[in-house]
């Protein structure tokens, strides 16, 4: 019974009364979190392609495989502003965070050792889902005065540490292995307080989330007439679990502006999984080397699955296929320009469609379940700083996701985005005069 009421509570009155929502999406209170896109700022730019990028100086997280280009030891660092509006039936709320987007550093290698790389490997961390929801449901008698109060509270989310290397096995033809670990916290609570009671009760769930992922990819570049290329890459992620273990509590605590834990009603473990099935992307690309690219990619994978307690305390969730296309491209007007530096500027664009897989039942009667996508536009820079192939990224996205009617919540984003990407030679051969 206890675990029933918990997903009433987890997300289906959330999104029923998300109007005093004040950190985070309401849909981030569904399975283990809203999932963040596993993009550079460069390619969130593109509306988010490059299963089929092949670049030399800076890092691609859609292919390992095109870590076989690497020519410079490369950092990369990322931060993200997220501000979103939410609209429903009742009315409108908005919202802003900032999170770091990640963090990554690349190597090139080759058979003669660094200075004539055919290869490469990259490292990083990187944040995979975020939960980030405070919300409060009142009751109101015929007088309109309260007599009851919920506060719905959840935060917490995975974070992600991958491993990855691409190398070219013939002339034009590379493949590429990441793995990657994924861990974190997850934690929910709805705080439940009626008038003339001396005390509330509080229901929380506490779970750690961690498994393992692996995903190959390979990328064939055809080099064209008149320094023209045409790359097909393709990208496979494998299938995985992640265990949630933890344990849910159920507690009266006083009725003051900061609950107190009293009495512990329940206290017991609670196990879970979360499977996602084989991911398959496809890309393809264009362009002329050092002046634009143009690409396209498509994504689709089978429902993700979920088992134990995530499945229980998300009755109000199903999953279906997704899929997800995505358009873009870049243009430098002269890449080695000496009389004008903006000439040297990348400039980027793209946009992007998703089916997330998510079906919500926001009515809550176990058979209103409605598809939640969602839409992107997305433009930026790509600026020269310092004597070393090093840029300063800036990228902006807005688009929306799912809808506000069928008790559901419409949301709409703008994303700021500013990367470092820093290029250094760590090994040089020597030179003898």
């Amino acid at each position: 019974m206890i675990k029933k009421i918990s997903v009433l509570v987890l997300v289906l009155v959330g999104i029923h009364n998300f109007a005093q929502q004040t950190n985070s999406s309401p849909y981030s209170g569904l399975g283990i979190g809203d999932e963040l896109a596993e993009r550079t700022v460069e390619e969130m730019s593109m509306g988010g392609v490059g299963t089929s990028s092949s670049n030399l100086y800076n890092l691609n997280f859609n292919n390992p495989a095109s870590l076989s280009s690497l020519r410079l030891t490369t950092y990369t660092l990322a931060v993200e502003n997220r501000a979103m509006s939410f609209e429903d039936t009742k009315g409108k709320e908005t919202s802003s965070n900032a999170y770091l987007s990640y963090l990554a550093l690349g190597i090139p290698i080759g058979p003669k050792g660094f200075s004539e790389p055919k290869g490469g490997i990259a490292f990083g961390f990187q944040p995979k889902t975020t939960i980030g929801y405070g919300i409060e449901s009142i009751v109101y008698d015929s007088a309109e005065e309260p007599i009851e109060a919920s506060i719905y509270n959840g935060d917490g989310g995975t974070n992600r540490v991958f491993l990855g290397g691409g190398y070219e096995v013939i002339s034009g033809f590379s493949i590429g292995v990441e793995a990657e670990y994924l861990f974190g916290t997850v934690e929910k609570s709805i705080t439940n307080r009626k008038k003339d009671i001396q005390f509330g009760t509080k229901y929380e769930v506490i779970s750690d989330v961690e498994g393992l992922s692996y995903e190959v990819g390979f990328i064939y570049e055809k080099k064209l007439k008149k320094n023209m290329f045409a790359n097909f890459g393709a990208n496979i992620g494998l299938e995985s679990s992640l265990d949630s273990k933890g344990s849910e509590y159920l507690y009266t605590v006083s009725t003051g502006s900061i609950s107190i834990p009293k009495d512990t009603i329940l206290n017991e473990t609670a196990r879970g999984t979360y499977k996602t099935p084989l991911k398959t992307s496809i890309g393809i690309s264009i362009g002329k080397n050092n002046k634009w690219s143009a690409g396209i990619d498509y994504s689709f994978r089978e429902a993700i699955e979920l088992t134990g307690n995530l499945k229980t305390y998300n009755p109000q969730l199903r999953y279906q296929a997704a899929s997800s296309i995505a358009v873009g491209g870049y243009y430098i007007p002269r890449y080695n320009s000496i009389s004008s530096y903006w000439d040297r500027v990348i400039y980027r664009w793209g946009f992007n469609f998703e089916n997330t897989g998510m079906m919500v039942d926001g009515t809550g009667t176990g058979n209103e379940f409605t598809a939640i996508d969602q839409f992107g536009m997305s433009f930026g820079v790509g600026i020269p700083i310092g004597a070393q192939l090093s840029t300063m990224n800036l990228g902006f996205e807005f688009g929306q996701r799912g809808a506000s009617d069928n008790g559901l919540v419409k949301e709409k984003f703008f994303n700021f985005r500013l990367g470092l990407t820093l290029g250094n030679k760590w090994f040089k051969p020597k030179k003898i005069y």
